[in-house]
């Protein structure tokens, strides 16, 4: 299994103990490089609406709610719903 197979399965299995740089890799890999402003680093999605894809770092550690967001936004993506609703 690779590295970024590793850091997927880590994000979609489990809201806690994500650090900003595992889910910032996770997005860079679904969504391509981000846009940043200031902490914020949004991502573009094929869709309009929610999920939105913004993270941010608290100490390294990525937020609980937008890990959510993030799996909520690959879930989608996979399932093939956001052909540019």
């Amino acid at each position: 299994m690779s590295k970024i197979d590793k850091k997927i399965q880590k994000v979609c299995k489990s809201s806690g103990d994500i650090t900003f740089q595992e889910l910032l890799d996770v997005c860079t890999h679904y969504f391509g490089e981000p846009r940043i402003r200031g902490s914020h680093h949004y991502f573009r999605v094929p869709w309009s609406g929610e999920p939105l894809v913004n993270i941010q770092s608290t100490g390294g550690k990525a937020k609980r709610y937008q890990v959510k967001q993030v799996r909520k936004a690959i879930e989608k993506l996979e399932l093939g719903e956001g052909n540019g609703d």
